[in-house]
């Protein structure tokens, strides 16, 4: 338990270290016309302080050693291979060898021969950079030759434009846009970016989880297991108080194995992986089928049930004595309770880790394991309140039908993803709320028994209970139907489509939210904004951005907010999950990730994490019509008054650079 324990902070700790995106070392590329077709292609990389990067050629057992891989060209032949200046040499202790590298800078060179024009060489650079911990990162290159100018074009993006750098010197990691730093003495605001924006995020994520975890409790997989539980480990303890110890134990156990699920989905994607997989059409329509499967599981069609030899080996483990058999124990009814916590944990997982830092699966599976243990350690602690538990009984198929109304209705959520991403342009605003209206009623008639499934039994009356429930879910089908008409819908804001995306339009048709003006191309917006001399909020969204719809539904909404956004900024709102392909021409290598940008979403997130080391929304951004940055960017900010100071911040700042 205690190496399961230490293996776990161990884990946390390196997950940590690499929540930030980090650009240690910058590329630039020139060329030198040698003349008869010759040329020289230099490759000149600056290192920020304290880090240094390793030569190509390092002894045996040492780091891994810079390589420069060039694609095979029928019109490019290299001379000889890449040089390098002379790189330092010192003692690695780590390594155990003396190491070559560079630190500050350094120039590298490769000469070629062309053969033919128009021509291009294509190559990437591999490479380790080191400060107090290593990172292996690769960068992308396309060096253009065309015809008799022999012009050489990097083959960067230059991300604060987002057009082609066509000069023979360029920068891969493109310049920062200019952050305001520290106090601003200038009447308009610190600038300070909050992080309480970021913990209470976590907060709700951590909430989402607990609230998950008792209702979890009250499904027939858990609840019969609490009394049983409880009454084996004073029983088989010898004495109340072994028996308090070892259910607390057995309580931990399940916190460690539920956290451990949210880390393993952490390690397994990362946050960046998960973001790009919540708008993936294979991803959504998968999880899409599941929930569907899930919820007629729950209506009583069939049973999901985990594997009996996988149940019997944990459940023979849990045999054994001292701490490994509680550990067993709590681990065989994770595997048998499956059927009944698997959908709420898939839920509570994908939008944990949607759009989030890492931290998201991991504070959503303590939240729903926290609940799940609660009553084992609080009945091992008060065995006298077991008599108090209602009996296992009708109820509990009730509220396991009941959850499986809420799966459908979920499960609309990943259709309306897919559908929204792609433009597929079926599944809009009004046919969303009319199936989740549907459902509501169905639940409502089951509740007070005029809807029923083969496995009920008879019931002679209503309980308070059910009907309270009814009521309560009757009122909920009721408020969804204005929203038919373009109500706000305010409880229920990030599960529809936005309410632009619609199929009865009145009037021009708009693609922003509250009918606003706005852009969906940064340098559109921005050439527009520099004609009027008007600042600039970028608003960085995704269509599978649940809090993105939260923020234009409840803070957008606000008339402060909406008129300063509508009167005084131009709105560029860039949806980094759109899944439209950019044409060929426009296509390039990521200088983040190495990856092909190939969408506009592609090309926007590639914007966000190169200019502000983040790939999370929604971000705001606020600019003036040259691009220099107003006020610090925020995240999710649901606090109105917030929102609006920083906005005012933002036009307090550009009055005064006029």
């Amino acid at each position: 338990m205690k190496k399961t324990l230490l293996f776990f902070i161990f884990i946390l700790t390196i997950q940590t270290s690499f929540a930030q995106l980090l650009f240690p070392a910058k590329w630039t590329f020139t060329k030198e016309d040698n003349k008869n077709g010759e040329y020289t292609l230099h490759f000149n990389v600056k290192l920020d302080q304290d880090w240094h990067l390793y030569s190509q050629f390092t002894p045996d057992g040492g780091p891994l050693p810079m390589v420069f891989k060039f694609d095979k060209s029928s019109c490019v032949k290299l001379i000889g291979k890449v040089t390098e200046p002379k790189p330092e040499e010192e003692f690695d202790s780590l390594f155990g060898v003396t190491v070559k590298l560079f630190s500050q800078s350094a120039e590298l060179k490769q000469k070629i021969k062309i053969t033919g024009a128009p021509c291009q060489l294509k190559g990437t650079i591999e490479y380790q950079v080191c400060k107090e911990s290593c990172i292996f990162k690769d960068t992308s290159f396309i060096f253009k030759f065309d015809g008799d100018k022999s012009e050489v074009i990097p083959a960067v993006i230059d991300t604060a434009s987002l057009q082609p750098v066509d000069s023979d010197k360029a920068d891969v990691q493109p310049a920062k846009t200019e952050i305001v730093s520290g106090t601003l003495e200038d009447g308009c605001g610190t600038g300070a970016r909050s992080e309480s924006d970021i913990d209470r995020t976590l907060f709700a994520i951590f909430l989402a989880g607990l609230i998950g975890g008792f209702v979890a409790l009250l499904t027939p997989c858990v609840f019969p297991m609490i009394p049983m539980t409880v009454s084996f480990f004073t029983k088989r303890s010898g004495g109340r108080k072994k028996g308090i110890v070892n259910a607390l134990i057995y309580a931990i156990s399940i916190i460690l194995i539920y956290v451990s699920l949210g880390l393993l989905v952490t390690i397994t994607f990362g946050s960046d992986a998960l973001n790009d997989l919540s708008s993936s059409a294979f991803f959504n329509l998968s999880f899409f089928v599941i929930f569907v499967i899930f919820a007629i599981s729950f209506f009583g069609a069939f049973e999901i049930t985990l594997p009996n030899w996988l149940i019997n080996k944990a459940d023979s483990a849990s045999d054994k004595g001292g701490l490994s058999g509680i550990f067993f124990m709590a681990f065989t009814l994770s595997l048998v309770s499956f059927s009944c916590t698997g959908p709420i944990i898939g839920t509570l997982l994908v939008e944990a880790a949607r759009g989030q830092s890492y931290l998201g699966p991991l504070v959503g599976m303590f939240g729903f394991s926290f609940a799940l243990a609660i009553p084992f350690a609080l009945f091992a602690l008060f065995p006298s309140w077991l008599t108090s538990l209602p009996r296992s009984g009708g109820w509990l198929n009730t509220v396991k039908v009941s959850l499986g109304f809420i799966e459908l209705a979920l499960a609309m959520k990943f259709l309306s993803n897919v559908d929204l991403a792609y433009h597929w342009g079926f599944l809009k605003r009004e046919l969303f709320i009319s199936i989740w209206i549907v459902i509501a009623l169905l639940l409502g008639l089951y509740l007070i028994g005029r809807l029923k499934l083969s496995h009920d039994g008879e019931t002679p009356y209503i309980s308070v209970g059910r009907l309270l429930t009814a009521i309560i879910v009757f009122t909920f089908s009721v408020y969804l139907i204005p929203g038919l008409w373009g109500a706000p819908l305010r409880l229920i804001s990030g599960f529809p489509p936005p309410e632009f995306y619609k199929e009865w339009q009145t009037g021009k048709e708009s693609e922003c939210p509250h009918d606003l003006s706005c852009f969906h191309d940064y340098n559109e917006g921005m050439a527009y904004a520099k004609s009027h001399n008007k600042p600039v909020m970028v608003d960085f969204t995704g269509w599978a951005c649940v809090n993105c719809r939260k923020m234009e539904d409840n803070v957008w909404s606000d008339p402060k907010v909406l008129k300063k956004l509508r009167e005084d900024y131009v709105l560029i709102s860039l949806y980094v999950d759109d899944k439209t392909e950019l044409p060929i021409s426009e296509q390039f290598t990521s200088s983040v990730t190495g990856k092909l940008i190939r969408t506009t979403g592609n090309k926007w997130s590639e914007m966000q994490a190169n200019n502000y080391q983040t790939n999370s929304q929604p971000f705001y951004v606020l600019l003036d019509n040259n691009g220099k940055i107003l006020a610090h960017p925020r995240g999710y900010t649901p606090n109105v008054q917030t929102y609006t100071d920083f906005l005012a911040e933002g036009l307090c700042r550009f009055a005064k650079r006029q």
